[in-house]
């Protein structure tokens, strides 16, 4: 199932050992809007459309092909109906196809799977045994693949929620090189120049400070696999902080072994571009949207006052006015309003 396309070792073994002129395996999901339809050798295309036009649903699919039973063209034809007959004839004998053996399986998560073989003359009774005793070995390769796309579709929902959240991360080995990083990661690395993947593969933050925190963390959880996690702040402007943790998953694959993860988070956005983000969704003043911004950042009023370069009087009179127009009740009910709204996604 790992081949592109799909199974093509095994369908065209398959085609060889029945001796027929081609061979096919259609899957599709119990929606039945989801399909997938690989072939070998040489013949009709469509048949996806020939086993289930007319019985979209699972109790009329049952209806026209009973679960593990070997089927014969003719008998497909007799139970289906016009679509049935019209593929035959229309798709089926003009590619030089008049006979063929079929078998439908079920997956218990909901997966359709079908098992064809095609000849350009009358197939015989060997060509049904031989798919009776592909069946259990169909059956476990549906289920292994019902499994890796569950498993995909939750990668990729896991994938959007840090994505969402501004998360990525990547894998370190014990000399603090990256073993493996996801998109969300490479993203942040490729627009900040507070951390970088280095010549040789080492994750560098830009601070040397912070690099020799980064080192020191790893080679403690190198060493202690249950050292506590450090977070580690590596940028202001974009926001973004490093939390470096001990890996609690190993895989059989070779290669570096990582050590630890580093989980890392980054905004978007600069901080001028949260202001002006801020005066369009909140409708501030941009002084005052410096001054949310700051505040969100969780700056007390004096410290906002004194990084802006107001008085604190002059900051108290803007918060005021911020509290208003954002409708928050005091700074931690503005730090909410603020990083729970749009610009959260922005």
């Amino acid at each position: 199932m790992f081949e592109q396309p799909m199974w093509q070792t095994f369908l065209s073994r398959l085609r060889a050992a029945a001796g027929v002129a081609q061979a096919a395996i259609v899957v599709m999901a119990a929606s039945g809007e989801d399909v997938i339809e690989v072939r070998s050798g040489q013949g009709g295309e469509g048949f996806a459309r020939f086993l289930t036009e007319g019985h979209a649903d699972e109790s009329a699919r049952l209806q026209l092909m009973r679960e593990a039973r070997v089927y014969a063209l003719e008998e497909i034809v007799a139970a289906g109906g016009p679509a049935q007959a019209g593929f035959a004839a229309d798709v089926l004998r003009p590619a030089g196809i008049f006979d063929l053996r079929a078998v439908r399986l079920r997956e218990p998560a909901g997966l359709d799977g079908w098992l064809i073989l095609a000849g350009r003359e009358e197939l015989g009774a060997a060509q049904g045994r031989l798919l009776a005793l592909v069946v259990p070995h169909f059956r476990a390769a549906l289920r292994a693949f019902s499994a890796l796309e569950r498993e995909r579709a939750r990668a990729q929902i896991s994938a959007e929620a840090f994505r969402r959240m501004n998360f990525g991360w990547i894998t370190l080995d014990a000399a603090c090189c990256v073993v493996d990083m996801d998109s969300q990661a490479e993203s942040l690395l490729a627009r900040t120049s507070a951390i970088r993947k280095g010549p040789r593969g080492r994750l560098l933050p830009a601070s040397p400070e912070i690099d020799r925190a980064l080192t020191s963390q790893v080679r403690a959880l190198a060493a202690d696999p249950a050292a506590r996690p450090k977070a580690l702040h590596l940028s202001r402007d974009p926001w973004i902080d490093l939390l470096v943790a001990p890996v609690r998953l190993h895989g059989l694959a070779g290669g570096n072994q990582p050590v630890a993860v580093a989980y890392i988070s980054g905004d978007r956005s600069s901080s001028a571009d949260r202001r002006e983000q801020l005066v369009g969704l909140f409708g501030l003043s941009p002084s005052e949207a410096r001054l949310a911004w700051a505040m969100a950042q969780g700056l007390g009023i004096a410290e906002a006052a004194a990084e802006l370069g107001l008085t604190v009087e002059t900051a108290r009179n803007y918060s005021k006015k911020i509290y208003a127009k954002t409708g928050a009740r005091g700074q931690a009910d503005l730090v909410r309003h603020i990083l729970t709204s749009v610009l959260a996604l922005a």
